[in-house]
Protein backbone atom coordinates (compact mmCIF):
# COMPACT_ATOMS: atom_id res chain seq x y z
CA UNK A 1 0.00 0.00 0.00
CA UNK A 2 1.16 3.48 -0.93
CA UNK A 3 1.60 6.45 1.52
CA UNK A 4 -0.41 9.05 1.70
CA UNK A 5 0.96 12.85 0.15
CA UNK A 6 1.89 14.84 2.68
CA UNK A 7 0.91 18.03 1.15
CA UNK A 8 0.84 21.96 2.41
CA UNK A 9 -1.00 24.80 0.64
CA UNK A 10 1.23 27.31 0.07
CA UNK A 11 4.43 25.64 0.24
CA UNK A 12 7.01 25.12 -2.22
CA UNK A 13 8.04 21.53 -2.71
CA UNK A 14 11.35 19.49 -4.29
CA UNK A 15 9.87 17.29 -6.98
CA UNK A 16 11.56 14.96 -8.60
CA UNK A 17 9.89 12.32 -11.18
CA UNK A 18 12.26 9.60 -12.36
CA UNK A 19 12.44 7.56 -16.23
CA UNK A 20 10.95 4.15 -15.69
CA UNK A 21 13.95 1.74 -15.80
CA UNK A 22 16.59 4.23 -15.03
CA UNK A 23 16.82 5.17 -19.21
CA UNK A 24 18.42 8.17 -20.22
CA UNK A 25 15.80 9.13 -22.29
CA UNK A 26 16.24 12.98 -22.00
CA UNK A 27 19.84 13.00 -23.24
CA UNK A 28 18.04 13.62 -26.80
CA UNK A 29 18.00 17.64 -26.95
CA UNK A 30 14.39 17.00 -28.90
CA UNK A 31 12.83 15.29 -26.04
CA UNK A 32 14.17 17.66 -23.02
CA UNK A 33 12.43 21.06 -25.24
CA UNK A 34 9.03 18.84 -25.52
CA UNK A 35 9.17 18.48 -21.69
CA UNK A 36 9.68 22.27 -21.68
CA UNK A 37 7.40 23.22 -23.57
CA UNK A 38 4.61 20.85 -21.68
CA UNK A 39 5.48 22.02 -18.73
CA UNK A 40 5.14 25.77 -20.21
CA UNK A 41 2.26 24.41 -21.94
CA UNK A 42 0.45 23.64 -18.19
CA UNK A 43 1.34 27.33 -17.14
CA UNK A 44 -0.40 28.88 -20.13
CA UNK A 45 -3.20 26.46 -20.90
CA UNK A 46 -6.24 28.30 -22.36
CA UNK A 47 -9.05 25.92 -21.12
CA UNK A 48 -7.34 25.20 -17.82
CA UNK A 49 -3.91 26.70 -16.87
CA UNK A 50 -2.82 25.27 -13.93
CA UNK A 51 -1.32 27.86 -11.20
CA UNK A 52 1.92 27.31 -10.05
CA UNK A 53 5.47 28.76 -9.49
CA UNK A 54 8.55 26.76 -10.32
CA UNK A 55 12.31 28.86 -8.74
CA UNK A 56 14.37 26.22 -10.57
CA UNK A 57 14.32 23.23 -12.07
CA UNK A 58 16.73 20.62 -13.88
CA UNK A 59 16.11 17.85 -16.71
CA UNK A 60 18.63 15.26 -16.24
CA UNK A 61 19.42 12.04 -18.13
CA UNK A 62 17.09 10.17 -16.38
CA UNK A 63 14.97 12.11 -14.29
CA UNK A 64 13.57 15.49 -13.57
CA UNK A 65 13.74 18.01 -10.61
CA UNK A 66 11.50 20.85 -9.84
CA UNK A 67 11.27 23.77 -6.80
CA UNK A 68 7.64 24.37 -7.26
CA UNK A 69 4.95 26.05 -5.64
CA UNK A 70 0.97 25.25 -6.75
CA UNK A 71 -1.10 28.53 -5.79
CA UNK A 72 -3.43 28.86 -3.02
CA UNK A 73 -6.22 26.02 -3.16
CA UNK A 74 -4.03 24.35 -6.45
CA UNK A 75 -3.93 20.41 -6.42
CA UNK A 76 0.25 19.42 -6.75
CA UNK A 77 -0.54 16.11 -7.61
CA UNK A 78 -2.93 17.51 -10.73
CA UNK A 79 -0.52 19.83 -11.90
CA UNK A 80 2.00 16.89 -12.09
CA UNK A 81 -0.11 14.76 -13.21
CA UNK A 82 -0.80 16.53 -16.11
CA UNK A 83 2.76 17.48 -16.83
CA UNK A 84 3.93 13.82 -16.62
CA UNK A 85 0.95 12.58 -18.44
CA UNK A 86 1.07 14.75 -21.36
CA UNK A 87 4.24 14.36 -21.85
CA UNK A 88 4.21 10.79 -21.57
CA UNK A 89 1.57 10.87 -23.90
CA UNK A 90 3.67 12.42 -26.60
CA UNK A 91 6.85 10.68 -25.86
CA UNK A 92 5.50 7.51 -26.83
CA UNK A 93 3.92 8.91 -30.15
CA UNK A 94 7.66 10.50 -30.54
CA UNK A 95 9.41 6.91 -29.87
CA UNK A 96 6.64 4.72 -31.56
CA UNK A 97 6.07 2.76 -28.03
CA UNK A 98 3.53 1.53 -25.67
CA UNK A 99 3.35 1.42 -21.95
CA UNK A 100 4.96 3.30 -18.67
CA UNK A 101 7.42 6.36 -19.16
CA UNK A 102 7.46 7.36 -15.35
CA UNK A 103 9.25 5.04 -12.99
CA UNK A 104 6.26 5.66 -10.14
CA UNK A 105 4.73 8.23 -8.58
CA UNK A 106 6.75 12.02 -8.33
CA UNK A 107 8.75 12.33 -5.56
CA UNK A 108 7.45 15.58 -3.16
CA UNK A 109 9.48 17.44 -0.64
CA UNK A 110 7.86 19.86 1.41
CA UNK A 111 9.92 22.64 1.72
CA UNK A 112 9.67 23.94 5.55
CA UNK A 113 12.59 26.59 5.67
CA UNK A 114 14.46 29.43 4.42
CA UNK A 115 17.50 27.34 4.33
CA UNK A 116 15.83 24.78 3.03
CA UNK A 117 14.51 26.51 -0.11
CA UNK A 118 18.26 27.64 -0.36
CA UNK A 119 19.93 24.31 0.13
CA UNK A 120 17.25 22.47 -2.42
CA UNK A 121 17.51 25.29 -4.82
CA UNK A 122 21.97 24.86 -5.36
CA UNK A 123 21.35 21.04 -5.19
CA UNK A 124 19.13 21.53 -7.92
CA UNK A 125 21.48 24.13 -9.74
CA UNK A 126 24.51 21.97 -8.52
CA UNK A 127 23.17 18.71 -10.61
CA UNK A 128 24.27 19.28 -14.02
CA UNK A 129 27.62 20.10 -13.00
CA UNK A 130 28.22 17.29 -11.00
CA UNK A 131 26.72 15.15 -13.62
CA UNK A 132 29.57 16.38 -15.80
CA UNK A 133 26.74 17.78 -18.52
CA UNK A 134 28.64 21.11 -17.74
CA UNK A 135 31.37 23.30 -16.21
CA UNK A 136 28.73 26.57 -14.69
CA UNK A 137 24.90 25.68 -13.98
CA UNK A 138 24.09 28.99 -16.41
CA UNK A 139 25.49 26.79 -19.37
CA UNK A 140 22.98 24.00 -19.12
CA UNK A 141 19.96 25.10 -21.24
CA UNK A 142 17.97 22.55 -19.23
CA UNK A 143 17.88 24.06 -15.83
CA UNK A 144 16.44 27.33 -14.42
CA UNK A 145 20.05 28.60 -14.16
CA UNK A 146 19.75 29.38 -18.25
CA UNK A 147 16.63 30.31 -18.41
CA UNK A 148 17.72 32.78 -15.47
CA UNK A 149 21.03 34.07 -17.22
CA UNK A 150 19.33 34.65 -20.26
CA UNK A 151 16.41 36.64 -18.76
CA UNK A 152 13.76 34.51 -19.81
CA UNK A 153 11.37 34.12 -17.06
CA UNK A 154 8.56 32.67 -18.97
CA UNK A 155 8.58 29.34 -17.37
CA UNK A 156 10.48 30.05 -13.81
CA UNK A 157 9.24 33.06 -11.71
CA UNK A 158 11.16 36.31 -11.30
CA UNK A 159 12.16 36.55 -7.87
CA UNK A 160 14.04 39.47 -6.17
CA UNK A 161 17.24 37.28 -5.30
CA UNK A 162 17.64 37.31 -9.62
Amino acid sequence: MRRTRTLKDGSWYHIIARINRGECIFDNEEIKRLFLNIVLRAKKNKKHPYRFEIANFCIMGNHVHFLLKPAHGESLSRIMQWILSVFAIHYNKWANTKGHVWYDRFKSIIINSLQQFLSTFEYITNNPIKAGLCSRASEYKYSGQYFISINDFSLIEKHPIF
